[in-house]
């Protein structure tokens, strides 16, 4: 089974997001913020991370700096999902060194199709 960390500050989305995860068949973990999502990545080694960009403690782009910077970490995929979708924002988040990029509110076949791309590119 595929573990998956949610990491978003947003109760509501936290749910609607596990709730689609689960039923497709995949584990779930959930942090509130970014500095807890760093200690989960450490404790819980997930197969794939979805990391909200505007949390409390720490923002995504921080997260994402610190798991590519720590060599035990650095191929976890990161998929960013964020409400930020102006034009420019997706190349800004894919250069910060997230491996994909979904804006809310979230098409839930677009997710399923990213993470298993995410995941299928991680296996090889």
């Amino acid at each position: 089974m595929r573990r998956v960390l949610i990491a978003e500050d947003n109760a509501v989305n936290r749910e609607l997001l596990r709730e689609l995860l689960e039923v497709r068949g995949y584990e779930v973990a959930e942090a509130c913020d970014g500095q807890e999502a760093l200690e989960m990545v450490e404790q819980t080694r997930p197969d794939i991370l979805l990391l909200d960009l505007g949390m409390p403690k720490l923002d995504g782009f921080g997260v994402v700096r610190h798991i590519r910077a720590s060599p035990g970490l650095a191929r976890l995929p990161v998929l960013a999902i964020t409400a930020y979708a102006m034009r420019g924002d997706r190349e800004e988040v894919l250069n910060a060194g997230f491996d994909g990029y979904l804006s809310k509110p979230l098409d839930a076949a677009l997710l399923a199709k990213e993470m298993q791309r995410l995941l299928n590119r991680s296996d090889s």
